[in-house]
């Protein structure tokens, strides 16, 4: 499969093992924004992360050796559980690395669903190092969080679930940004339908974890020290030799902004008194740019606006700590 993303392939494959996410009206925000505002609630996902629907579309394109031999996944949590999960159902062997930080729901999540899970390295980037390695010594397919056309096509169905949902194309989607595999799916799938700007896509990232913005703005890959931070699902780097996100983030993507932690912060609170929604400091960057004021919809067409909480893995402690 090339960077030319194939979404009737996966979609099969998507459906099968991934749950139909609610796209839920957002009053206050409607009536703060002047215009339907909706959240798509990929937090309420079978795994709690929009991460299953790549898991599901790359594992299930594996032929009868591939499957035998089994998979290497690196992951923050989310990607990890999620190979953890699809690998699960369709009886494939799966390894994930993490880094020694992974959140501990995250980190019962992969172990509940029967994979290995080896705590290689100080940072996600060393874990993947060490899980690239892995896989090279045992002939295991490597499953990328963010840079495997299989696992961008699967993320992408997304975008097609909003377009059945809204009964019509957005004014924008607010979503995420990391290694740019769920927004260079989105992006694609966006492209794909409208073949133009009709639906304004709007990454986000966390201040602290905001590799992929970095890299646009040089005009290639690039590296940054890994910083802690609430939104601990999008740090990582994306590979100095990425072959696929980088490109469709760089072409296809129409604005980039960022959060603090503060912003996160308040987020993930308004996501759990306002909504009773629990969306961890990753999934909640999009919805923190709209409530912290860093991005307004002035260049928007009228029409409803899509933001999506990605993720809602997180540890007590830390949601106490938030909220208290």
């Amino acid at each position: 499969m090339s960077t030319q993303l194939n979404f009737e392939l996966v979609t099969d494959a998507v459906e099968s093992l991934a749950r139909r996410t609610p796209l839920l009206q957002a009053s206050e925000l409607s009536e703060r924004l002047g215009r339907p505002v909706w959240l798509k609630a990929e937090c309420l996902q079978v795994t709690g992360s929009f991460k299953v629907r790549g898991a599901a579309a790359r594992l299930m394109a594996l032929n009868e050796k591939e499957r035998g031999r089994g998979v290497v996944a690196c992951s923050s949590g989310n990607h990890g559980r999620a190979v953890a999960y699809v690998a699960e159902q369709l009886g494939i062997p799966a390894t994930v690395c993490v880094p020694e930080w992974v959140d501990p729901v995250k980190l019962q999540g992969i172990r509940g669903c029967g994979a290995e899970a080896v705590l290689a390295g100080a940072t996600f980037d060393e874990a993947e190092v060490h899980a690239l390695e892995l896989s090279e010594r045992s002939g295991q397919t490597y499953v990328s969080a963010y840079d495997d056309p299989w696992v961008i096509a699967g993320q992408g169905t997304i975008a097609l679930e909003i377009f059945d949902q809204l009964g019509e194309a957005p004014a924008g989607i607010l979503a995420p940004l990391s290694g740019g595999g769920l927004l260079g799916g989105i992006a694609s799938a966006l492209h794909e339908r409208l073949g133009g700007p009709e639906c304004r896509t709007v990454a986000v990232s966390a201040e602290r974890a905001a590799v992929m913005l970095a890299s646009v703005r040089a005009g290639h890959p690039v590296e940054l020290p890994e910083e802690e931070t609430l939104a601990s699902a999008l740090v990582g780097g994306i590979g100095l030799d990425n072959q696929n996100s980088f490109k469709l983030i760089s072409q296809l993507v129409h604005e980039h902004v960022t959060v603090t932690e503060a912003q996160i912060s308040d987020a993930m609170c308004y996501c759990a008194i306002a909504l009773k929604l629990v969306v961890e400091g990753g999934g909640a960057v999009a919805i923190a740019a709209v409530l912290g004021g860093t991005w307004v919809s002035s260049d928007l067409r009228d029409g409803p606006l899509v933001i999506l909480l990605s993720g809602g893995n997180v540890a007590a402690e830390t949601l106490a700590s938030v909220l208290g």
